[in-house]
């Protein structure tokens, strides 16, 4: 049977990530409410990085990205970040999406990520 370990997240009733066996699903947005579309990139990605490093693995094993961004109009802001965050080695680079989608209150952005896990 394959091990599930799961990482709390900040609401009831769904964690920040789940590992099944040698992937990890993750999401995350910013905790801090920001008030803007870079700002909040930054923070999630940090929250990313906390999750995946309890799961066992990091942004250099990141498969698929999918990025709900509130405002498109804002998306360079947010691309700006990602670019920072994922640095320059194209073997770490994932698939991504960016969607445009209706968010919660003052939230801009949202990241999903699966991964592979290190160990």
């Amino acid at each position: 049977m394959i091990e599930i370990t799961r990482a709390r997240g900040k609401y009831k009733g769904r964690n920040a990530g789940t590992r099944a066996g040698d992937m990890i699903w993750a999401v995350a947005t910013d905790q801090s409410d920001a008030p803007d579309m870079y700002s909040q990139t930054k923070a999630a990605l940090a929250e990313i990085d906390r999750v995946l490093a309890e799961l066992g693995s990091d942004r250099t094993r990141l498969v698929n990205v999918t990025v709900y961004v509130a405002k498109i109009q804002l998306k360079d802001e947010m691309e700006k970040a990602w670019l920072e965050w994922i640095g320059d080695d194209p073997q770490h680079w994932p698939q991504r999406a960016c969607v445009e989608a209706p968010l919660y209150k003052y939230t801009l952005v949202e990241f999903v990520v699966i991964a592979a896990a290190k160990d």
